[in-house]
C-alpha cells in the first residue's frame, strides 16, 4: 500500500471519528519547499461536508494522524492545508524492500505488443574512436533496456563497419 493510500484512509478515519461525516476521496498536493512535510492533504474540500474552520479541522485530522499512525512523525496546517511530516524508518523500509526486489520497476511482457527494434550505432572499424560514438552507443542501449523495462519485447540491432564517403575518399586514394 502506497503512503498516499495509507494517510488517505487514516484521514477518512480521523474525519470519520471527528465529525461523524464520510469521506469518499482525500485531495493531496506537493508540500511546498518552504513548508515542513512530505505530504500535504487539502482540508478546503472537505469543507463541503464539515463546516468549520479550516485550519481548526487540519489540527484536528493532524492530531488523530500523530496518535493513530506510527509513520506520521509530526504535522503541521497553514491556511487549510495539512503538511504531514513521515518518519524516515517508513523510507528505510520502503528503500530496503525496493532494494531486495530484483523486479522492482519492470513490467512483465505483453505477448499481445508488437515487438520494438532499437537500432543505434556501432563503431566505425575505418575512423578513430570518439566521444560522440560512446555518448550515441550508451543512449541507445539505455532506451533499448528502459523500453525492455516498460514489458516491451526489443531488439537491439547496429549498423556494423557502415561505409560511406570516407569509403569511397581511401579507395580512391588506394587507386
Amino acid at each position: 500500500m502506497s503512503l498516499q493510500e495509507i494517510i488517505s484512509n487514516h484521514v477518512k478515519q480521523a474525519v470519520q471519528a471527528s465529525y461523524n461525516v464520510e469521506l469518499d476521496t482525500v485531495e493531496f498536493q506537493a508540500t511546498r519547499k518552504e513548508f515542513a512535510g512530505d505530504i500535504t492533504v487539502v482540508i478546503f474540500p472537505m469543507l463541503r461536508f464539515i463546516k468549520g474552520n479550516p485550519v481548526q479541522i487540519g489540527e484536528t485530522i493532524g492530531h488523530y494522524l500523530a496518535e493513530h499512525v506510527p509513520d506520521v512523525k509530526a504535522f503541521n496546517v497553514v491556511k487549510g492545508f495539512l503538511n504531514v511530516e513521515i518518519n524516515d524508518a517508513y523510507f528505510t523500509h520502503l528503500f530496503n524492500n525496493i532494494l531486495e526486489d530484483d523486479t522492482y520497476g519492470f513490467s512483465a511482457i505483453n505477448k499481445n505488443d508488437n515487438a520494438v527494434m532499437v537500432e543505434y550505432s556501432s563503431p566505425n572499424t575505418n575512423k578513430p574512436l570518439h566521444l560522440g560514438h560512446v555518448r550515441n552507443n550508451l543512449l541507445g542501449y539505455s532506451v533499448a533496456e528502459i523500453l525492455k523495462a516498460s514489458g516491451k519485447k526489443v531488439y537491439k540491432t547496429q549498423i556494423i563497419n557502415d561505409r560511406g564517403i570516407h569509403i569511397c575518399k581511401s579507395m580512391l586514394a588506394w587507386e
